[in-house]
């Protein structure tokens, strides 16, 4: 583990020398949960980059992608920060066959740098990383697009970021119903003993229109996949509900996104860049950035239907980083 004195270098001033640390810190899946970090905790630290993306103190590249003709998806995020100091690299593997392996689907490693020196400080399990911060950028959204009344949510995909969401939607609103549809019954009862665990009523859908109709939340999580036909309709939807769609909108149909009154995505810039678009850009109010800058309008009616679409944006894998190495730093502290 990391020793107190060589978390204390990090924030020495520019002119003094910072000796090269004697080891790397490595953070499994298993030590990064113990560390304990709450939602609050996430969204706080994912606020504070991106208002500082808006004043030049942090940064992000658009996602790089490799698409082989198999079937495997290969991603890397870029991020770096002059406040707090450090640099985010996540390199990520999608591949559908590793179910076969006994493997999940993605896989993915992050490192952080000190981004004044460029010293290494720290590698981590990319899929905790992962799961955490995107549950944390819908949470970001969520609290200036959904009502704050939401009792009901609903999860169309119950893998890992069906279980963060869960918790991080339920440390925001007063949730009370859970339900649950996915491609197969292990993974939603499995989400539904969690959610009776939580303390709330769950609900095994038999289909997605059952799942969302009605419902104030709902998380889209579906595992991309090149055979994937879209079966989520937003014509379904009650009005005044809140929608994530972590999974680039691939199970939804495209024909019914110009249902919702307002969708913001995570960066108009990385989107510009993309080959194929996430959505129609004339159905896009603005970026996640502008919504918590207040460029951007959040919910403006309890009737509104909203969205938050979005790829996954670089400053959140940035964020959740920081936040555990900093964490890991002050458990190994004398």
């Amino acid at each position: 583990m990391l020793s107190g004195d060589k978390v204390q270098r990090r924030h020495l001033p520019n002119q003094m020398k910072v000796n090269e640390p004697e080891s790397l810190l490595y953070l499994s899946r298993s030590t990064l949960e113990a560390l304990d970090i709450t939602t609050a905790e996430v969204v706080a630290s994912i606020e504070h980059l991106i208002r500082g993306r808006g004043q030049s103190r942090a940064w992000n590249a658009p996602k790089s992608v490799i698409t082989p003709p198999d079937g495997r998806y290969m991603m890397a995020t870029l991020s770096a920060s002059d406040d707090p100091p450090y640099m985010a690299v996540k390199s990520l593997i999608l591949n559908p066959r590793n179910r076969e392996r006994g493997l999940s689907d993605i896989n993915s490693l992050v490192t952080l740098l000190d981004s004044e020196s460029g010293l290494p400080l720290a590698v981590m399990d990319g899929n905790w990383v992962t799961a955490v911060r995107t549950a944390g950028l819908s949470a970001v959204a969520a609290k200036r697009l959904a009502r704050p009344e939401s009792s009901i949510a609903a999860f169309i995909g119950c893998g890992v970021q069906a279980n963060s969401h869960l918790r991080a939607l339920a440390a925001l609103f007063p949730l009370q119903e859970v339900r649950a549809f996915g491609r197969g019954s292990t993974n939603r009862d499995a989400l539904c003993q969690v959610a009776e665990e939580m303390g709330f009523s769950a609900v095994p859908s038999s289909s997605a229109r059952e799942a969302v109709t009605g419902a104030d939340l709902i998380v889209s999580s579906v595992t991309l996949s090149p055979d994937l036909v879209p079966f989520v309709d937003a014509r379904w939807l009650t009005p005044g509900v809140f929608a994530t769609v972590t999974d680039l909108g691939t199970s939804w149909m495209n024909e019914s996104m110009s249902a919702f009154d307002r969708i913001v995505i995570d960066d108009v810039e990385q989107e510009a860049r993309m080959p194929e678009p996430l959505l129609d850009p004339a159905l896009v109010s603005g970026d996640i950035t502008g919504l918590v800058d207040g460029e951007v309008s959040g919910r403006c009616s309890d009737d509104e239907r909203t969205a938050f679409v979005f790829r996954g944006m670089a400053l959140g894998d940035l964020a959740l980083a920081a936040l555990a190495y900093q964490h890991a730093g002050e458990t190994s502290a004398p």
